[in-house]
């Protein structure tokens, strides 16, 4: 069974954020607040999370489309490529915050992801999320906690999320209540910027 962890993102306790680590490097997945809807994550560097993650989603990993949570712009450059100034311009207006931005990948992203041209790359504007990242040492590979409930489309109490994931995860974090609109996603591939879909985020930023 998963444990269950509170952690306050106000101000979020080193070593409860290590313990999380200490998790994710061992190859766990955790389920994790953002500032949009709770994720499902991983070691971006563990193939066997990787697997387990895709396979939860019922997807092959390869073509799974997963962000990677990252703490910074730096962080993102180790895996994208070279970025105009157009698109450098919006990640530094937006970021962090609630979106996901599609960027052309490069050949430091996991072998897992190598055939991908592209990757969705997101900074959430969470204390908690960006102290997992940083002290992790690498991003996190995310993907939404969907509900099975049609009304509801993200499960938003972190002790109904527990319930139904414990014997699917390894820890879920309880970081307050979570949003119910997932991120705006823009794609920065094309000539022009592109909205792939409206959620939180002011899309005035392109």
């Amino acid at each position: 069974m998963a444990k269950f962890v509170k952690i306050y993102p106000e101000n979020p306790n080193e070593k409860e954020i290590q313990k999380v680590v200490k998790i994710l490097k061992e190859g766990g997945l955790i389920i994790y607040p953002t500032d949009t809807v709770y994720g499902l994550g991983c070691d971006i560097t563990n193939t066997k999370a990787l697997e387990r993650i895709a396979k939860i989603k019922g997807i092959k990993l390869e073509k799974a489309n997963f962000s990677f949570v990252c703490n910074d712009l730096s962080n993102i450059s180790q895996y994208v490529k070279n970025l105009d100034t157009t698109s450098f311009k919006i990640l530094k207006r937006a970021l962090p915050g609630p979106y996901t931005f599609i960027l052309e990948g490069n050949n430091n992203l996991p072998k897992e992801f190598k055939k991908k041209k592209t990757v969705g790359i997101r900074v959430p504007n969470n204390s908690i999320a960006l102290e997992l990242v940083k002290h992790l040492g690498n991003p996190i590979v995310s993907t939404s906690i969907h509900d099975e409930d049609e009304l509801i489309e993200y499960t938003t109490d972190p002790e109904l999320i527990f319930e139904k994931w414990q014997d699917k995860v390894d820890l879920v974090i309880d970081g307050g209540y979570g949003d119910n609109t997932a991120s705006t996603i823009i794609d920065l591939t094309g000539p022009e910027p592109e909205i792939i879909r409206e959620g939180k985020g002011d899309i005035d930023i392109i």
